[in-house]
C-alpha cells in the first residue's frame, strides 16, 4: 500500500479537520474523491457530534435520512449497515423519523430494527403501519427459512424413538425399521425375509411432548423476543410438540392463539417495563398439565422485580413435579448478556441451568431437553458457559 493510499484511509477513519492531524502533518488537506467524500458525509452524519467545532448530525428530514440510507447501502456490506442503522436510532434519536414510510423503504432490516419497530407500534401514525409491518415481515421470513429446517430436524429426530412399538397395525409399519431389525432372517430359497418382529410407529392420539417458552418482554431482551417468536411459531407447526408462548412484563399475556402467524404474535408483545418472573411462573403452573411430558424454557435477563423468593419457590415446584426447566439468559448473536448472577446460582442450586445461547444453537437445545438430557451438560459441551453452576 502506497502512502498517499495509506493517508487517504486513515482520513476516512479519523473524519478529517483538526480531529486527525494528517492536514498539519502534510501541510494540506487530504485529497478526496468524490465518492470518498460521499463515504465521508455518510460516517460525519452519524459519528460526528452535531454541535461545536465539528460538523454532523442528520437533521430531522426523512427524505434527508432515506439518502442517507442508500449511501450507506453503497458503501458498505449489510453487517456494517445494520450496526451503523442501530447506532444511528440510538445516538440520534431517530425513532420519530421511523414512521415516515420512505425511510422505512430504505432500511436494511434486522432482528433489532424489527424489535424497535414493535415496541413504537402504538405510537405510529396510520400512514407508516403498512410499511413497517412489511419490514417485519421481511425479517420473520428470512429468519423462518433459516431456523426453521434446523429446528424440524432436530425436535423430531428426538422424538423419534418415543413412538417405538414391536406390535404396529398394517398402517403403522416402519418397513426400513423393520427390514434392518430382520437381516439375519433372510432365506436364499425364498429370495426374501421373514420377519421375526416388525418395527413400526403408534398411532399419535396427543402430542408426545408440550414446550412452554416463557418470555421476559423487558427492553433489554428485545431481540431475543423476537427469535423467540419465531421459534414458537416454528415449534407450533410440528403435530408432535403442543407448543404454548407466554409473554411477560409485570403482566402476563399468552400469546399461543398467534403461533399461527409470528408477525401477529410480535405485535401482540409489549416490549418494554417492569420484569415479574414470580406472576409468570404462576401462570406456567396453572397452564401446564402433564408436568413429566414438559419442557419450560424461561428466557429473561432474572432481574427479578417482584417477589424473588416466591419465584425461586415456584421454579423449585415446577422442577419438582417433573417439569424440565431451562433458563436461557439471552436468545440470540449479541455477545455476553447481562443478567442477575444471584439468581442464575440460585437457579443453579435448584438443578436449573442459565446460559445464554444462540438462534443457531437452540434447536440443539431443545432436542437435548426433549430427549430428556441434562441441558446444562448439553450446553458445557457445546461451549456455551452455564452460569452459576460451574460448568462452561
Amino acid at each position: 500500500m502506497t502512502t498517499e493510499e495509506r493517508t487517504r484511509r486513515w482520513r476516512l477513519v479519523l473524519g478529517g479537520g483538526d480531529a486527525d492531524g494528517l492536514a498539519a502533518q502534510e501541510g494540506t488537506e487530504v485529497p478526496l474523491t468524490l465518492e470518498d467524500r460521499r463515504m465521508d458525509a455518510a460516517l460525519a452524519g452519524l459519528y460526528d457530534p452535531p454541535e461545536g467545532e465539528r460538523r454532523g448530525g442528520l437533521g430531522g428530514s426523512a427524505p434527508r435520512v432515506a439518502r442517507w440510507l442508500a449511501d450507506l447501502r453503497e458503501f458498505f456490506p449489510s453487517d456494517v449497515v445494520r450496526v451503523m442503522q442501530a447506532d444511528a436510532i440510538e445516538r440520534l434519536d431517530l425513532q420519530q423519523l421511523l414512521f415516515e414510510p420512505e425511510m422505512l423503504d430504505g432500511v436494511e432490516p434486522d432482528v433489532h430494527l424489527v424489535a424497535t419497530l414493535v415496541s413504537l407500534k402504538g405510537v405510529m401514525p396510520p400512514s407508516a403501519r403498512d410499511a413497517a409491518r412489511s419490514v417485519v415481515r421481511r425479517v420473520v421470513d428470512d429468519l423462518t427459512r433459516r431456523l426453521e429446517e434446523p429446528t424440524r430436524a432436530a425436535v423430531t429426530g428426538s422424538l423419534s424413538r418415543a413412538q417405538r412399538t414391536r406390535r404396529p397395525k398394517a398402517a403403522e409399519i416402519d418397513w426400513p425399521g423393520t427390514i434392518r431389525a430382520n437381516l439375519r432372517t433372510y432365506r436364499p430359497e425364498l429370495g426374501t425375509l421373514v420377519p421375526e418382529r416388525l418395527i413400526g410407529h403408534g398411532r399419535r392420539r396427543r402430542s408426545l411432548r408440550d414446550v412452554v417458552l416463557c418470555v421476559d418482554q423487558s427492553g433489554s431482551m428485545a431481540g431475543s423476543v423476537v427469535y423467540a417468536g419465531v421459534f414458537g411459531a416454528v415449534l407450533a407447526s410440528l403435530p408432535a410438540l403442543s407448543t404454548r408462548v407466554v409473554a411477560f412484563d409485570t403482566a402476563v399475556a399468552d400469546l399461543t392463539e398467534h403461533l399461527g402467524d409470528p408477525v401477529e404474535l410480535l405485535y401482540g408483545l409489549q416490549l418494554g417495563g417492569g420484569t415479574d418472573i414470580n406472576r409468570a411462573l404462576a401462570y406456567c403452573q396453572g397452564v401446564i398439565e402433564r408436568p413429566e411430558q414438559t419442557v419450560l424454557v424461561l428466557l429473561s435477563d432474572l432481574f427479578e422485580g417482584g417477589n424473588e423468593r416466591e419465584m425461586l419457590a415456584r421454579a423449585r415446584a415446577l422442577r419438582e413435579s417433573g417439569v424440565l426447566v431451562v433458563a436461557l439468559l439471552a436468545l440470540s448473536d449479541d455477545g455476553a448478556p447481562s443478567f442477575d448472577h444471584g439468581v442464575a446460582r440460585a437457579l443453579a442450586s435448584l438443578d436449573i441451568p442459565a446460559f445464554a445461547c444462540t438462534p443457531d444453537h437452540f434447536p440443539g437445545l431443545l432436542a437435548a431437553a426433549l430427549r430428556g438430557d441434562d441441558p446444562g451438560a448439553w450446553a458445557g459441551d457445546q461451549g456455551l458457559v452455564v452460569r452459576g453452576s460451574g460448568v462452561g
